[in-house]
């Protein structure tokens, strides 16, 4: 765990370096539910001041509609604040205006709103479930009857206005972190290592592995890395960071 700590600071440091100055120029963004140590409703006063960071953890994502890059992610709660430092962070990642598209929650628009004034083209696609016939079935989801497009800011195009790039993404979070696989006990028991291993996930995802559509990885789509990353790539460069880290 340790490794995993360490490795995964320096991913999430190196891609904080490279992905900026950006030229997208559609983005969809979205919400994971997780959890670390105890989902929420299980989280005691004891579990709390034992083990900082229990509870539910989103992992707020953005990605490239073109490219499929993920240039920016967060581990937080659900709310105005994450909301906020999240869409903050995407904004100081972009060279140019982009169309953004996100799911209904309403923190989306203030965030939206201050990180990007009226330099954007925003709108949401917003969901509308009904009530499945045969009854509430466990984890079975909710019917979805139609998806409503409201554009928000500036002029979204609106055969753009889609969500479905960064919900597929979602599905190969869950398939390829094991943290994120439900109904397991392949949980996080620490925030930390949570953090890490979701930034040694987007790195393998960013550099390492190649696009099924892309036939790329998503760095050399967005022309950030020239070539596919192999993993003894990323070895020497963790290497020296941590030298240069413990040097300094």
């Amino acid at each position: 765990m340790r490794l995993v700590v360490e490795v995964g600071t320096f991913c999430a440091d190196y891609q904080d370096r490279v992905f900026r100055n950006l030229n997208c120029e559609r983005m969809q963004v979205d919400e994971c539910w997780s959890f670390v140590f105890a989902k929420e409703k299980n989280v005691t006063e004891e579990i709390a001041a034992n083990n900082p960071g229990a509870g539910d953890a989103w992992l707020w994502a953005a990605i490239d509609v073109e490219t499929k890059l993920v240039p920016c992610w967060l581990i937080g709660k659900r709310g105005p604040n994450t909301a906020r430092d999240f869409i903050e962070d995407l904004a100081s990642r972009l060279s140019n205006r982009i169309q953004l598209t996100s799911d209904g929650p309403k923190i989306y628009i203030k965030a939206v709103d201050k990180a990007f004034g009226e330099d954007i083209d925003y709108a949401q696609l917003v969901k509308v479930y009904g009530i499945d016939p045969e009854g509430e079935k466990r984890y079975s989801p909710a019917v979805c009857l139609t998806c409503e497009r409201h554009a928000i800011t500036g002029d979204p195009d609106p055969k753009h206005i889609n969500a479905s790039y960064i919900e597929r993404h979602n599905l190969s979070v869950r398939m390829t972190a094991r943290r994120f696989t439900r109904l397991t006990n392949a949980l996080s028991k620490k925030l930390e290592h949570h953090v890490a291993s979701v930034a040694l996930t987007y790195f393998a995802y960013n550099f390492v592995k190649v696009h099924r559509t892309l036939r790329m990885s998503p760095a050399m789509a967005a022309g950030i890395a020239p070539r596919l990353w192999d993993v003894s790539d990323l070895v020497a460069e963790w290497e020296a960071w941590e030298r240069t880290e413990q040097a300094a």
